[in-house]
C-alpha cells in the first residue's frame, strides 16, 4: 500500500514538472528588458529615390502588411538565420551560449563555445532550408525555434538543465532562445509612421493582416515596437488574427503563393473579394509579386532604401508594377480610408 502511495506521489510530481508553466514569451520579453541587456541597434532608415503615387483605392476594404522591411525596421532588411558578418555571428551565438548555460553541457572539443554552436546551427539551418516540404517552386522556411529545439535535445545528452518555472517546457523553451538569439543578431524597432498606419487603417474601418516571413515571435516584437511609440493595447486592437500568415508556420517563405491562401479565405468569408484587398510591403518580386497574382490590390513601400526591393524596370514592368507607391507609410490614408 505504501509502495502504491508513494508511486502515486512520484506520479503526481512529475506530471506537476510536465505541466508547470513558465513565463509566456511577452512575460520573458519583459523580464529580459529590466536586465538592461545591450542589443543591437536597427538601422535608421535611410530614403529611398521614388515618387509616391497616392491616388485612392476606394474599392479596398482591407489592408494586409509585410512585417520585416516595411512595419519594422531591421538590420539587413528582414529576418535572417545566418548573416555574412562573422562577428555578428559570433557574437550572437555567443550571448546564447553564455545566457542558457549551454557550455557545460557542449561536447568539448578545439574551439570557442561559439564556433563549437556555430558547426551545429550552421547545417541544420541549412538542411532545413533543403529539405522542407515545399510545393514545387516554393522555399522552405526555418522555424527558428524548431532549430533551437533540437540543438537543446543534443545538450540533454550531458544532462543540460533549464530552469521550468522561467523557461516553461522544451517548446516555450525553444521560442525563449529563439527570440533571444535574434534579437542578439538583428536589431529591430518601429518603421516610422507605423503606428500612425496602423491606427489609421483600423480607425477607418478596414480590416487588418500581416502576411510575409515571420517566426513565432514576430507579433511579439511589432507589439514591443510599436509600444515604443506609445502603443499600449493588444496587437489584436489593429491586427485581425484571422489574416495573419507567418511563414514559420507553414514552412515556405515568400514568393510562395500559399502563404495567401487562408488569409483570402478568410477574407471571403467576412465579403471581401481578393481584389478589395491591399497588400503592402518593401520587396517587389518576393512579396508583391504573388500577390498581384493572386488578384490583390498591391502598393510597394518605398520609404527606406535599406530594405527596398525594387528597381525602376521592375516597377515599369506590367507584371510586376504595383497598384501604389508609398514613401512615407502614414500615405496609406490617402489610398484607402475614405473620409
Amino acid at each position: 500500500m505504501a509502495e502504491g502511495v508513494e508511486a502515486g506521489c512520484q506520479s503526481v510530481v512529475f506530471q506537476s514538472i510536465l505541466t508547470a508553466m513558465g513565463k509566456t514569451l511577452s512575460e520573458y520579453a519583459d523580464w529580459l528588458d529590466q536586465r538592461d541587456l545591450i542589443w543591437p541597434a536597427a538601422p535608421e532608415p535611410a530614403a529611398a529615390k521614388a515618387t509616391p503615387h497616392l491616388k485612392p483605392l476606394p474599392e479596398v476594404r482591407a489592408v494586409v502588411w509585410s512585417v520585416y522591411g516595411t512595419l519594422l525596421t531591421i538590420a539587413d532588411g528582414n529576418l535572417l538565420h545566418l548573416v555574412d558578418d562573422p562577428l555578428r555571428m559570433e557574437v550572437a551565438l555567443d550571448k546564447t551560449v553564455q545566457e542558457f548555460n549551454m557550455w557545460n553541457s557542449m561536447y568539448r572539443k578545439p574551439g570557442a563555445p561559439w564556433e563549437l554552436m556555430f558547426q551545429q546551427y550552421e547545417p541544420l539551418v541549412k538542411e532545413h532550408q533543403m529539405t522542407g516540404k515545399v510545393r514545387r517552386g516554393e522555399h522552405a522556411e526555418v522555424d527558428s525555434a524548431k532549430i533551437w529545439k533540437i540543438l537543446l535535445e543534443r545538450l540533454l545528452q550531458k544532462k543540460y538543465v533549464w530552469d521550468a518555472a522561467l523557461y516553461g517546457n522544451m517548446d516555450e523553451y525553444s521560442q525563449k532562445v529563439a527570440y533571444y538569439f535574434h534579437s542578439a543578431l538583428q536589431g529591430v524597432r518601429s518603421a516610422p509612421q507605423a503606428l500612425m498606419a496602423l491606427r489609421s487603417v483600423r480607425e477607418g474601418g478596414l480590416l487588418q493582416g500581416l502576411v510575409g516571413d515571420g517566426q513565432c515571435f514576430t507579433t511579439l516584437q511589432l507589439r514591443r515596437a510599436l509600444a515604443s511609440e506609445g502603443f499600449r493595447d493588444a496587437l489584436d486592437e489593429l491586427v485581425d488574427e484571422r489574416f495573419v500568415e507567418l511563414s514559420y508556420a507553414l514552412g515556405v517563405r515568400q514568393p510562395a503563393e500559399r502563404l495567401f491562401e487562408a488569409p483570402l479565405e478568410e477574407l471571403r468569408e467576412a465579403g471581401i473579394k481578393p481584389g478589395q484587398a491591399l497588400y503592402v510591403s518593401c520587396r517587389l518580386v518576393d512579396d508583391l509579386a504573388p500577390a498581384k497574382k493572386l488578384g490583390l490590390r498591391t502598393a510597394l513601400y518605398a520609404g527606406d532604401r535599406h530594405s527596398l526591393q525594387a528597381t525602376g524596370s521592375q516597377v515599369r514592368d506590367p507584371a510586376l508594377k504595383p497598384d501604389r507607391i508609398l514613401t512615407e507609410l502614414g500615405q496609406i490614408r490617402q489610398i484607402v480610408v475614405r473620409e
